[in-house]
């Protein structure tokens, strides 16, 4: 996986993060320079821990499953997508002006799950986990705190569009690996 792909995935998995920084964002009267780090740094770092995770756990499993790695590779993409598309068809608001620990923590595990599945498929395509996982924590940690502030001066209206956005290029990507899987168009 080149680091082009590895962009676009972290782009795509930071967009629930994003959305709700913006939803945040949206909660609070004055934004400051903390609420943007206290946002990334929860985000960012569960969207670091969560592939992770989901890493170990793919290699542990992988020798029983290498001949339909790229099958779940891609279905567990399109799955991810999928719900990111349906989640930005609804309408949910976030409007609690708290960052504690109580309440940032579930919704950082909220945002994070997909990438859970992510790490998955890194270990059956055998991806470089450290750079991957940093880099998809940076690309959140940067892309939650932009949210918190953009929320605040926007609203709500591009929250939906980013996980629009994500969804489709989740979708587009376990596609990819399908098709050069498959050996289709070369």
């Amino acid at each position: 996986m080149g680091l082009w792909e590895l962009f676009l995935i972290a782009i795509g998995l930071s967009m629930d993060a994003f959305a709700v920084s913006i939803c945040k964002g949206l909660s609070i009267e004055k934004v400051r320079f903390k609420h943007a780090v206290i946002a990334g740094a929860y985000f960012g770092g569960f969207q670091m821990a969560m592939p992770l995770l989901g890493y170990l756990l793919g290699t542990r499993f992988r020798r029983f499953i290498t001949e339909y790695d790229h099958w779940i590779a891609f279905v567990l993409l399109v799955i991810i997508g999928i719900n990111m598309i349906k989640e930005s068809r609804e309408c949910k608001a976030e409007s609690n002006d708290s960052f504690d620990f109580k309440t940032m923590l579930p919704l950082a595990i909220a945002t994070s799950i997909d990438a859970l599945a992510v790490g998955v498929t890194f270990a059956f395509l055998k991806v470089q986990i450290v750079p991957a996982v940093s880099f998809i924590g940076i690309i959140t940690f940067i892309l939650s705190g932009v949210g918190i502030k953009v929320g605040n001066v926007f609203g709500s209206k591009f929250r939906s569009k980013a996980e629009l956005f994500g969804g489709i290029v989740l979708i587009l990507i376990g596609s990819k690996i399908l098709i050069e899987h498959l050996g289709i168009f070369g």
